[in-house]
């Protein structure tokens, strides 16, 4: 198995890339739109919303809350999940400034 030679780019482009990897499945998109829409939700009900099992829910909820996109709170026998705010502010932040590097340039390409 190969290696990704992460050493070899910077820290800020690692970062990115580790930021892009947390989002990069339509499961944990649609699990940070529903939390961005309810403000808060308890794990169940994104089953019933999205319409996966439960393991591949919670196996998607582990990697968001990994990275800190979201937090949960124990309540009763359910966690609830919202968005961490602080966190999903640097995320917006880093890649607006990603996105906001190119300029187009006026000649073809392409």
């Amino acid at each position: 198995m190969g290696l990704t030679k992460s050493e070899i780019f910077t820290d800020k482009q690692n970062r990115l890339a580790g930021m892009m990897k947390a989002l990069a499945h339509p499961a944990r998109i649609a699990i940070t739109q529903h939390l961005v829409k309810q403000q808060a939700c308890i794990c169940g009900d994104l089953v019933e919303e999205l319409g996966l099992a439960q393991a591949t829910i919670s196996q998607h909820l582990k990697e968001l809350k990994t990275v800190g996109l979201i937090q949960g709170n124990v309540e009763g026998t359910s966690v609830c999940y919202c968005i961490n705010e602080k966190t999903w502010e640097e995320y917006r932040k880093t890649f607006e400034a990603f996105f906001i590097t190119y300029q187009r340039v006026d000649k073809d390409c392409c």
